[in-house]
């Protein structure tokens, strides 16, 4: 066994993990636990590809390891804190309802899975799987600020921006940042969490941000449509 292929894939196993252990602490009522988990797997989803590409080391197996890693990371485990956290009073239509998230999610990776790797570096269509499963994390991390009716629109759009055909540019072609601009990165985000004010902050500007990116998509997809 070649160890330099197999790096790449402890990235992969690892964001699986994270979806794993996202998943136990939500059924342990621990769901910022859950929802950082599914944001760290973001992390390391992110990293796989990239150390694949520059290692020279890409290949089929890796693809489909990604592919099951993030329908679990970024689809079951986002539906599970769904439920838990906004329509477990529900019940059964609650469940049904937050089940659609990896229904939606698993067609949109089956569908990238199928699409030229040369077209693939330069856009996604729909918005990818790990994007619509950090933000819903995001959300819930910071439910307590958040009403639940907005959280459930953006809910609903991301499920419908996963299948449609917008474009999305890709940054696989963008340079990984130097070791000192992440660890500065990751010891500004401790700081911050650290402030309740800031943290308050941080949450107003999910109002403004993620509204912000789904209308720009969902213009997207309409220009599109009409152009053809």
């Amino acid at each position: 066994m070649n160890f330099k292929k197999q790096i790449p894939n402890l990235f992969t196993l690892g964001n699986l993990y994270c979806g794993y252990l996202s998943i136990g602490y939500t059924a342990s009522n621990h769901y910022k636990n859950a929802a950082i988990f599914i944001l760290i797997g973001m992390l390391l989803d992110s990293i796989d590809g990239r150390i694949a590409r520059l290692l020279h080391v890409e290949s089929p197996l890796g693809k489909e390891l990604d592919s099951l890693a993030d329908i679990i990371t970024f689809g079951v485990a986002p539906s599970f804190l769904m439920y838990y956290t906004m329509l477990f009073d529900l019940g059964w239509i609650g469940l049904a309802i937050s089940g659609l998230f990896p229904l939606f999610g698993a067609y949109r990776l089956a569908r990238y899975n199928i699409t030229a790797k040369e077209e693939s570096l330069h856009h996604f269509t729909g918005i990818p799987i790990t994007i619509a499963g950090g933000i819903l994390a995001t959300l819930i991390l910071f439910r307590e600020d958040i009403p639940s009716t907005f959280t459930m629109v953006i809910f609903i759009l991301l499920c419908f921006l996963m299948v449609s055909t917008i474009q999305i540019p890709s940054l696989k072609k963008v340079r990984l940042p130097r070791n000192e601009t992440i660890v500065t990165i990751l010891i500004g985000m401790m700081l911050f969490m650290n402030h309740a004010r800031s943290w308050r902050v941080f949450t107003s500007l999910l109002y403004i941000v993620i509204p912000l990116y789904l209308i720009y998509m969902t213009y997207r997809f309409i220009k599109i449509k009409a152009s053809r």
